[in-house]
């Protein structure tokens, strides 16, 4: 039985939630805090997160940072607000996906089903080992080497990584990275990809690599290039 974490302060909207989840089929864990939440998260484990923005405590956005310093545990961030700095916020500090409240429970539902399918489809498409020149990548253990010298790159910048190195020489545009690596096509916004993109390019890029290199495609998008 999959386990999911369900944190927001509103104890209808877990209430809610929660029979939803088990519906599903899923065993429920509750939190009403951001503390609760990083404690549960460290003494067990989950194959996804619901997680509230506004908490009492330690709010959504911190939380998730902390997740992500040990965890690859998938995360859906839930908000009352639509701003789009808060959306960038919580895709840049780790999140797989973001919802806006007021929400239909099925549409959460569909949204963890979603992620859930992609990611038990990249546990079975490869060995999750990639290796070109002086690069190497291990999507099992989310170990990014260079020249034997690794690099320490957050999860959705070693999947940014993989999916363009696996794919050498094919451009991708904003939205197709939008959609492979966070799993939705029209809830996110280009920018995270670009921040994420650069922020990968500079840890890249303080370990010499001239045979290989990320190319921006001005007005399409990236590509991962072979040098020769």
């Amino acid at each position: 039985m999959q386990k999911i974490l369900i944190v927001d302060d509103n104890k209808q909207i877990v209430t809610v939630l929660e029979e939803y989840a088990e519906k599903e089929g899923f065993s429920v864990t509750k939190a009403y805090d951001g503390e609760e939440a990083e404690t549960l998260v460290l003494t067990q484990n989950y194959d996804i997160i619901l997680l509230d923005v506004m908490m009492p405590k330690k709010d959504g956005f911190a939380v998730c940072r902390e997740i992500r310093k040990n965890s690859t545990v998938p995360i859906i961030m839930i908000t009352a607000r639509s701003e789009d700095f808060e959306r960038i916020m919580g895709l840049d500090n780790g999140a797989d996906d973001y919802i806006v409240k007021p929400f239909s429970p099925g549409e959460v539902m569909a949204r963890i089903r979603a992620i859930l399918r992609r990611i038990s489809r990249e546990d079975s498409a490869s060995d999750g080992q990639f290796s070109l020149g002086s690069l190497s990548v291990n999507l099992d253990e989310y170990i990014t080497k260079i020249n034997g010298d690794k690099i320490a790159l957050t999860k959705k910048e070693t999947e940014l990584l993989w999916i363009l190195a696996t794919n050498k020489n094919k451009v991708f545009s904003r939205n197709q990275l939008l959609s492979s690596i966070w799993g939705y096509d029209y809830y996110g916004d280009s920018r995270t990809v670009d921040s994420h993109i650069k922020r990968l390019r500079t840890k890249l890029d303080e370990t010499p690599h001239p045979d290989w290199e990320i190319k921006t495609i001005w007005g399409v998008g990236y590509k991962f290039e072979e040098l020769s």
